[in-house]
């Protein structure tokens, strides 16, 4: 489908059509689906279940709901603005370039950081399982197939997605098959509604603090923004595919961890103590099925953290780097496409290497891990805060629209909910993500200093500013 057909021309922002337009609706569905990753639970449903005193399927549920408001404000600027560079693009033509240059700087922090969290968690579980290849080594392979199946164009990185994707689903189905099964044969800690609410304990700081931390396994349903300007299909389709893949992704996450948590064999112990090792999970699988199972589920969390996701975290990043610098915004051979692939291959290649040399720094410290998927959640809910935003400033303001549902109401629930995460999310996430904000402002008054206030395409300097 032409660019003509979807009602709004790359062009006429300014921008020359690089990338290739292969993507359809079920390809844009399964790289959302596999970003957030169907079984991303498993890896951290430990410390979910103790920052929510035991609600863990509580707390699926409420950052469902607060990302699903996301998801409508995505599907209103993606129709505005149908081109890559995701919340980035839309703050600045919604709002203002030096706005959408500090939303980017924001989810900058979640999408460079993700790749090389995913490469960490997936090396180390790996290691775990055959501990004689180092963790090292396991980051390099990881990071080195990753990097040549983006490079070879973005249709073989989708057909890879929905490969790893089905399996995924299928071990997904085998754990609830046999939690299932086992729960009809009296298993089970006999807590069917603790995961739902405990009177005693609930709060909604609690919960609130837990979607802070649920809030990783979300992240990604915003990534099919990216592909904008790889969709064949009309302009509302990015929108529809996004919300698709979230309400998806919600349920699979409310049923698991639901049943995950009918087989924690000692609720108490692990809110009390946590979960450090990773392995909650896997011992509710144990419990529920035997040791196979246990052992099955966490070597897919590894395959579907070290290629699936991070494959697909890799593409969102580089379109984002790409994005910003066409605008330059970033160093303009970031903005190279190779012709013959129709990729961002010099974006791709500083990705990978990025999330190689913070795979192997942060492997020297354990404690690294909880700050990362921290400083993830922080960058990404502060550029949705932004989009929320941008959606009441340009069709309430600039627009003049009188739909107040869609363009006033329902961003303005979303940014509260929003917010209210951040302020019960960890105080260090919050000075260390902080931080990075402020780090965006100071480059942003060095881009003035130096001539170089950001600028984006086909607007005037008054639009720009």
């Amino acid at each position: 489908m032409t660019s003509q057909q979807q009602g709004h021309s790359l062009e006429e922002f300014g921008y020359p059509q690089e990338l290739r337009r292969s993507l359809s609706f079920t390809d844009l569905l399964f790289y959302g689906l596999i970003f957030m990753v169907p079984i991303a639970p498993f890896a951290i449903f430990g410390q979910v279940y103790q920052a929510s005193g035991g609600m863990v399927a509580l707390a699926y549920v409420i950052g469902a709901v607060a990302m699903m408001f996301t998801a409508l404000s995505y599907a209103q600027m993606s129709k505005a603005f149908p081109m890559a560079g995701s919340v980035y693009t839309y703050a600045g033509r919604g709002i203002g370039a030096p706005v959408g240059f500090l939303a980017g700087w924001a989810i900058l922090l979640d999408y460079i950081l993700v790749p090389g969290l995913l490469y960490l968690v997936a090396s180390i579980a790996m290691h775990a399982t055959i501990s004689a290849i180092p963790v090292w080594a396991w980051l390099i392979v990881f990071v080195a197939v990753n990097t040549a199946v983006n490079y070879l164009g973005i249709k073989l990185t989708a057909t890879v997605t929905k490969v790893l994707l089905i399996g995924e689903l299928i071990v997904l189905a085998i754990f609830l098959v046999v939690g299932f099964v086992a729960l009809a044969q009296g298993k089970g800690n006999g807590k069917a509604f603790g995961a739902l609410f405990e009177s005693g304990t609930f709060s909604w700081p609690l919960i609130f603090g837990a979607v802070s931390v649920a809030a990783l396994s979300f992240l990604g349903f915003d990534g099919i923004a990216m592909l904008s300007e790889e969709n064949k299909g009309n302009e509302r389709q990015i929108g529809r595919s996004m919300i698709a893949a979230l309400a998806m992704a919600g349920l699979l996450f409310f049923v698991q961890t639901w049943v995950a948590s009918l087989f924690v064999t000692d609720p108490a112990a692990l809110i009390a103590k946590g979960d450090a090792d990773g392995v909650a999970f896997y011992s509710a699988a144990e419990a529920a099925g035997g040791h196979w199972l246990a052992v099955l589920t966490a070597v897919t969390t590894a395959i579907a953290w070290g290629f699936a996701d991070s494959l697909v975290a890799q593409v969102a990043t580089s379109r984002l780097i790409f994005a910003m610098a066409r605008d330059r915004q970033l160093p303009s051979f970031l903005a190279r496409i190779n012709v013959r692939r129709g990729v961002p291959g010099n974006a791709i290649l500083l990705v990978s290497a990025i999330s190689l040399a913070l795979g192997l720094f942060m492997s020297t410290r354990p404690e690294g891990i909880g700050d990362l998927s921290s400083m993830i959640n922080f960058g990404a809910m502060f550029a949705f805060l932004v989009l929320h935003v941008s959606v009441i400033w340009h069709f309430l303001v600039k627009k003049k629209s009188k739909d107040y549902l869609r363009h006033l109401v329902l961003p303005l629930i979303g940014f509260g909910i929003l917010a209210y995460v951040i302020v019960n999310a960890k105080v260090a996430a919050t000075r260390l993500g902080g931080a990075w904000i402020l780090l965006g402002v100071v480059i942003l008054i060095g881009l003035y200093v130096f001539g170089r206030r950001p600028k984006l395409s086909g607007l005037s300097g008054e639009e720009s500013a």
